[in-house]
């Protein structure tokens, strides 16, 4: 499926399609003084809430639901919540499913996969070795490859997130979204198309969008920091970049001591458990990095928990 038809139409189709296997998350609406931020109207969109722990679970059953499975079943590379998503999918669907992820994926992230049933394949250290192993393993079997962003079905399910969002806060100004290879934010952006700003958000020491936005094309990038089994491909998706471009406003950077405080900050004032990739977006917010206007009606996506909750007992 090329990528021209990640509109609002194709997104809204994709939503009815996979309606009945995701779950419509909540939003939070709250004062930003609640989260150690001056007195100013947001909210959270509660993605950590979906199946499998984060909003990948829209993009799995996608995938699913808009391909044809073959007797293979279907393999994913993750850095782990793409691959609890699409393991979650198969198993719901009656289908096999191996997914390889890096040696930097998080315990909670690695039990969360096999306790879906599918098999799971440690391969490099990083999300792009991982990406690697699968792409021979599809090639070799036939089995459907589910790619975690770079993929028009991909982007469709995740632009469901937006079309809920709207309709839970029509009034919204901003959004601020969590970055790693893209998908996320270029379906939520796609919805959207420009009606109210998307600001992306990366930890400093895995600036994809960054780095591709100043140069004009995908580039490589670092792919480290904390959040690395979530934000740190080496590079944004080449598919997501062309609608990231057009339809996002922007990235801003964020330190890894940001992100730490932003989860804390989370667990404190809403004792809402958020993973370090998505407790990026809200580190924006808490370091300055992103300054709302006076007025500005600000969205925060919390996109993922799947991490150790009693960490958070400090």
């Amino acid at each position: 499926m090329p990528t021209d038809t990640v509109t609002r139409a194709a997104i809204a189709s994709t939503y009815e399609l996979i309606k009945p296997h995701v779950r419509c998350t909540p939003v939070l609406e709250m004062d930003g003084a609640d989260l150690g931020l001056t007195h100013f109207p947001m909210l959270l969109k509660l993605e950590q809430t979906q199946h499998a722990g984060s909003f990948k679970a829209r993009g799995a059953f996608a995938n699913l639901l808009l391909r044809r499975t073959p007797a293979a079943g279907v393999a994913a590379a993750s850095g782990g919540n793409h691959g609890a998503a699409v393991a979650f999918a198969a198993r719901q669907l009656g289908h096999k499913a191996r997914i390889f992820v890096p040696a930097i994926s998080s315990p909670a992230k690695i039990e969360r996969i096999r306790s879906y049933g599918a098999e799971l394949k440690l391969e490099g250290q990083t999300y792009a070795q991982a990406l690697a192993a699968c792409e021979a393993w599809t090639a070799e079997t036939g089995a459907l490859s589910v790619h975690a962003f770079d993929q028009a079905e991909t982007m469709l399910g995740q632009g469901s997130v937006g079309l809920e969002l709207e309709a839970q806060a029509p009034n919204l100004d901003s959004l601020l979204v969590a970055v790693g290879g893209g998908g996320l934010i270029a379906g939520v952006a796609a919805w959207y198309e420009g009606r109210i700003k998307v600001v992306g958000v990366e930890p400093r020491l895995a600036p994809t969008l960054s780095m591709a936005l100043a140069a004009g094309q995908a580039v490589d990038a670092p792919a480290g920091g904390i959040a690395a089994d979530s934000l740190a491909p080496r590079r944004i998706g080449e598919r997501v970049f062309p609608i990231a471009r057009r339809y996002v406003a922007g990235a801003v950077l964020v330190e890894d001591e940001a992100i730490v405080g932003a989860q804390q900050a989370l667990w404190n004032g809403a004792r809402i458990v958020a993973e370090p990739g998505a407790a990026a977006p809200l580190a924006a917010l808490l370091s300055g990095t992103y300054v709302p206007a006076k007025g500005e009606r600000v969205g925060v996506l919390v996109s993922g928990a799947n991490t150790t909750a009693v960490s958070f007992d400090r």
